[in-house]
């Protein structure tokens, strides 16, 4: 007596208990017929279709989104980097040395 497909494991193809149609959601039967697929080869289509006037408007969608974040930084940064640059200038200057010439 054979085992049946069940008892043998059932995962398993089995040729020589029966025809084995695969595990759940994996089922290997028959290819269906009078299904007609129609498509185009990825080297005909345009791929670059669009992609100027996209690349404008997502710039400046995303740049709307994110201008808060990093505005307020590089004005700060520029600010700061007038000051140190005053205040270098002011301290190499022959005021600057008169005042603070001795701390050193």
């Amino acid at each position: 007596m054979r085992p049946t497909q069940a008892l043998n494991g059932g995962g398993a193809p089995n040729w020589k208990v029966g025809h084995w149609i695969g595990n759940w959601g994996q089922f290997g039967g028959a290819k269906q017929k009078g299904i007609i697929d129609y498509g185009i080869a990825a080297n005909r289509q345009n791929p670059m279709s669009g992609a100027f006037n996209d690349a404008i408007f997502n710039t400046f969608r995303r740049t709307k989104g994110q201008i808060f974040y990093w505005v307020p930084p590089m004005v700060a940064a520029y600010y700061l980097m007038e000051w140190a640059t005053e205040r270098n200038h002011y301290l190499q200057s022959k005021h600057g040395r008169a005042e603070f010439g001795d701390e050193e």
